[in-house]
């Protein structure tokens, strides 16, 4: 039953009503205060202060501020005058009521329009922003193409440039080995003609003979080793070059592969084709929707809501099976051998679900918490109570507004401080 306020002190002007209202000693917030045209209610359970004011006032300038264990009140009059009282006096329970539920009606379609216009102004502040983005946006994207554009007409620039400078090179170079050649040959030609030209002085004691040139197949003449032209080398035997490639299984090459990653995924496949092989003989007899790890979790879920654990440990042995990497079916299972007290299995499901629940993100955050108070839960049910407690608060640190594991935590703190003391 609410404790009734009904000690208050007011004074009035033509334009202002200033009510004060001494508090108990609880602490009050803004929350604590209701206010319509024509309602006030203050609410500091269990104490209750409420009044049908005697003439509508204006709502949203009026003001209250709590000082000094008191509240005090300034409510505008929407038509200037003085009030007979503070409250309607002499309605009766209907007319009360009536007015009571008008002013909570018209606060909730107020509170409703104003999120309304929140959520109106919300969406055009986002749709503004998202505008502005846009055309920074657009703005960067126009001024990295010019930047790619003057870059390349540069380049084209710097290549044009270049290939002329190389034009230019090889004419020169070209224009330097005909002149050599043309002044090679003049020289040659040159030395022929002296040749040609020189007389020959006999030796002393000899007789002048005179030098025939003869004609056939097996003569040579002076000029012949001038003339001669250059033998070329015969070219190279052809032969087959054999080229030998390390075996790989991947198709890149292995100066680009990681050795190591590459082993692990090999271990990983060889190991689920033989646990594949293994469950064979097993699995063949099942259903196709049989050999789902979901469908079987689903199936164990149901169970476990029926009390069968034992057929829900089965359902889900046989999907861990299938499929070891979902964290889920490690946390039901746990659950499962809780209730049937396997602790050490609950214990080592948990922890399988915490290692595959890695990185930890908020989206694996329920499911954390879930395996860290199965463990504790297991760990304090041996007895072990220094150890559940490490996982109650470590499921506190993930989610420190649970009430329920907060209470369980301080629980296992007083029985080992009690176990302490006994000691």
């Amino acid at each position: 039953m609410p404790v009734w306020l009904r000690e208050y002190r007011w004074r009035q002007s033509a334009a202002a009503v200033f009510l004060s209202l001494p508090l108990p000693p609880l602490r009050a917030t803004a929350a604590s205060i209701f206010c319509t045209e024509q309602y006030l209610k203050v609410s500091i359970p269990p104490f209750l202060f409420e009044a049908v004011l005697y003439a509508p006032i204006d709502d949203i300038n009026s003001t209250a501020k709590i000082e000094n264990g008191n509240i005090f009140f300034t409510l505008y009059k929407k038509e200037m005058g003085m009030w007979d009282s503070l409250m309607i006096e002499n309605a009766n329970k209907e007319q009360l009521q009536y007015l009571r539920e008008n002013a909570v009606l018209k606060a909730q379609e107020k509170a409703k329009e104003e999120a309304e216009a929140k959520k109106v102004t919300k969406q055009e502040h986002k749709k503004y922003t998202l505008e502005a983005m846009m055309k920074l946006e657009e703005a960067e994207r126009k001024r990295i193409e010019n930047l790619k554009e003057q870059e390349r007409q540069e380049v084209t620039r710097e290549l044009e440039l270049w290939k002329n400078e190389q034009t230019y090179t090889e004419g020169q170079k070209r224009i330097q080995r005909e002149e050599k050649l043309h002044q090679e040959v003049e020289q040659l030609k040159e030395n022929k003609k002296e040749k040609i030209t020189k007389p020959t002085i006999p030796n002393e004691g000899t007789s002048k003979t005179t030098v025939k040139h003869t004609k056939g197949p097996s003569s040579s003449s002076m000029f012949s080793e001038n003339l001669k032209e250059e033998q070329l080398p015969a070219p190279r035997s052809a032969g087959t070059i054999k080229i030998n490639f390390t075996s790989r299984v991947f198709p890149t090459a292995l100066r680009e592969s990681r050795v190591a990653e590459e082993e692990e995924w090999l271990h990983k496949q060889a190991e689920a084709r033989r646990t594949i092989d293994d469950d064979l003989a097993e699995l063949k007899d099942l259903k196709e929707e049989e050999k789902n790890p979901d469908w079987l979790k689903d199936k164990g879920n149901k169970m476990f809501a029926t009390g069968n654990y034992l057929a829900a440990v089965n359902a889900y042995n046989l999907a861990v099976r299938l499929n070891n990497k979902l964290p889920v079916l490690y946390l039901n299972r746990a659950a499962c051998h809780l209730k049937l007290r396997n602790l050490h299995k609950a214990i080592e499901d948990s922890s399988k679900a915490l290692e595959l629940l890695t990185p930890p993100v908020p989206d694996n955050e329920n499911a954390r918490v879930k395996a860290h108070v199965r463990r504790g839960t297991a760990f304090c049910q041996l007895e072990l109570y220094a150890e559940g407690l490490q996982d109650y608060e470590a499921a506190l640190k993930i989610n420190p507004k649970n009430s329920t594991i907060e209470k369980d935590a301080e629980k296992i703190r007083c029985i080992i401080q009690g176990t302490s003391q006994d000691l």
